[in-house]
């Protein structure tokens, strides 16, 4: 195979990321811009997004592509937002989401 012409070799040298402030649960975290927000918290805490609706299980990321629902979170006061969807910005406030209890008549 010919490595001159692969697509693959970079010669000049690679700049530091542009970076950008969000806000995770009260805590700034600097985070590479336009990356996701999952993986921006990917590694934050016990990695958990969210819990389950139905025993109250911590959830995080599973398939990051926007399939399984896994990483809900709250994004600027916005609830079920996909973290593995949603590119992070300058000032984002995200937060837990956790499932809301309904009372129900028996």
């Amino acid at each position: 195979m010919n490595q001159t012409k692969s697509k693959f070799i970079r010669s000049e040298t690679l700049l530091p990321p542009e970076m950008v402030t969000v806000t995770f649960e009260g805590e700034d975290c600097r985070v590479p811009a336009g990356i996701t927000v999952a993986a921006a918290l990917l590694g934050h805490d016990d990695n958990h997004f969210c819990t389950s609706a139905g025993d109250r299980e911590k959830r995080g990321p599973y398939c990051l592509m926007g399939v399984c629902f896994e990483c809900l979170v709250e994004i600027n006061g916005m609830k079920n937002r996909q973290a593995c969807l949603e590119p992070v910005v300058e000032g984002m406030n995200i937060k837990r989401q956790y499932p809301e209890l309904r009372e129900t008549n028996r």
